[in-house]
């Protein structure tokens, strides 16, 4: 992913934490337990990403609307706008406070509600995507962040889904350590990292009317194209995205077990000292001598900084996305491949 948009959400992420008005991240079950978005949101996500997305460049921007029980209804959002390191002057909090600012002068709902992201082949699960949403749901407690996936899209169905961080992952969020030692008091794997929010699409009775009207009026050709098998290359480039992301994995589990060979050679020379120090101990009382001072053994063997785990646990948890891609890839085609079967003895 490009780096000047990642840093576009950890800017929506301090704007957030710097406006938001809601309740501090709780520690018990999330209040949102539905995401209502409004048709008008997902065409415009969709028209951002055709305008300023190319090849694996992701857009981003604001979710604006309000909170109704324990249903987020989003019914706004305006786009992170695309600029380059070069534009230095650009201050992306005064934007979206002008933004606001003026949305709220013509009465349209103007209140945070979290931020949109494009993915490439599902490659969303990030250490940027981790602190942007922390500083969304830590200031606004029902923030969410929605992913859209215009390849699967482009297959013939929409993909769009939300996502929150687990209220255990929020806490260690908080305190800030990612060492193996606090991941595994709070019992963190990349299962309960994240946790999807259903999303249901609302449209007013006039749109629903003049896409019933547009489904009529469209070619029986038209339709005909979603059976197409073409996906191979999707396919092959999931496997290839899969193979770098395990390429990784093995590295970091070779660093952790460098890590655990040095703590065992620690030890040992630890143990060695010890033992030379009480023989001494031993030689001196034989000779009538006071024993050797006592000194702190941890300062003279410091024990070796172990490696942070929550890298290892965002590549696991992008490995298990990969992995439901392929799947989702295989039944789509398995699928496409029944209905053109079917199609084809209707037809004869």
């Amino acid at each position: 992913m490009a780096s000047r948009k990642e840093s576009s959400g950890a800017a929506g992420g301090s704007f957030a934490a710097s406006k938001g008005k809601g309740k501090a991240a709780a520690t018990g079950d999330s209040a949102v337990k539905q995401v209502q978005i409004d048709g008008l949101v997902v065409l415009k996500i969709i028209k951002h990403y055709q305008e300023e997305g190319q090849g694996n460049e992701v857009v981003q921007g604001v979710l604006l609307g309000l909170v109704v029980d324990d249903r987020l209804e989003i019914t706004n959002c305006f786009p992170f706008p695309q600029h380059t390191e070069d534009d230095a002057d650009f201050d992306e909090v005064q934007y979206q406070m002008e933004m606001m600012r003026s949305l709220r002068h013509v009465n349209i709902d103007h209140l945070h509600v979290g931020w949109y992201q494009s993915t490439y082949y599902g490659s969303f699960v990030t250490r940027a995507l981790l602190d942007s949403q922390f500083s969304y749901q830590h200031a606004i407690e029902e923030s969410v962040v929605l992913i859209y996936d215009p390849i699967k899209t482009a297959q013939g169905s929409l993909s769009l889904k939300a996502y929150r961080l687990t209220p255990k992952l929020m806490e260690v969020c908080k305190e800030k350590d990612f060492s193996p030692e606090a991941l595994k008091k709070a019992n963190i794997a990349y299962e309960n990292m994240f946790e999807e929010v259903p999303i249901v699409i609302k449209n007013s009775y006039l749109i629903n009317v003049m896409l019933w009207e547009l489904e009529k009026k469209s070619a029986v050709a038209d339709r005909h194209e979603l059976l197409s098998l073409a996906s191979s290359n999707h396919l092959g480039k999931s496997l290839q995205l899969l193979m770098d992301r395990v390429d990784e994995m093995s590295q970091d589990i070779v660093k952790y077990n460098t890590y655990l060979r040095n703590v065992s050679k620690q030890q040992q020379q630890k143990h060695q000292y010890q033992q030379r120090r009480q023989q001494e101990n031993m030689q001196r009382q034989s000779r009538g001598e006071p024993p050797l001072p006592e000194e702190d053994i941890n300062k003279l063997f410091k024990p070796p900084q172990p490696p942070p785990r929550m890298e290892s646990l965002l590549i696991a948890g992008q490995i298990n996305t990969y992995c439901q891609n392929i799947k989702e890839f295989n039944a789509q085609n398995l699928g496409k491949l029944f209905m053109a079967q079917a199609l084809q003895d209707y037809n004869n």
